[in-house]
């Protein structure tokens, strides 16, 4: 997994409409790089709908928020679409960024294993090295621990 004070892995992925968002394209910016592991999930709901509901803070901070998912474009833009997220999602449908961030892992579920993506946030500076990492989300408490790290940064 990518660890604080590393240069953030660059990438670009299509965004809910189809459009590519590249992260070097966001430098002079904070970032808020979340990964979720399935659109419209109940953890994810309630992670999207608490940076929908926090995003004043969010833009107050000086961050934009990027939530990744290995889901296809069509279900990210139906997730955003129907939870009103006036945030940007990403699709890392082969998983390639997912990789480079170190949060593709083996996982499993009533005895099965399988891959997938691992609930992990990483808040990047304007330089686009990683600043603070938080390796286990929970869901619910997700904007509460992002918004103390972007205050940390302002302070320091």
């Amino acid at each position: 997994m990518v660890h604080a004070g590393e240069q953030a892995p660059d990438f670009t992925l299509p965004d809910q409409d189809g459009n590519d968002v590249s992260l070097s394209g966001l430098r002079g910016k904070k970032v808020v790089l979340y990964f979720y592991p399935k659109a419209d999930t109940p953890g994810c709901t309630t992670q999207a709908c608490g940076v929908r509901d926090h995003l004043r803070d969010y833009d107050h901070a000086g961050a934009v928020v990027l939530g990744v998912s290995p889901d296809p474009v069509k279900a990210v833009h139906k997730f955003r679409e129907k939870h009103d997220l006036q945030f940007t999602l990403l699709a890392d449908e082969h998983h390639e960024v997912c990789e480079a961030y170190g949060v593709w892992v083996e996982k499993s579920m009533y005895g099965k294993t399988y891959w997938g993506a691992k609930r992990a946030t990483f808040v990047i500076d304007e330089e686009g090295v990683v600043r603070h990492v938080i390796p286990k989300v929970k869901p619910a408490e997700h904007d509460e621990q992002v918004l103390k790290a972007l205050g940390e940064m302002a302070a320091a």
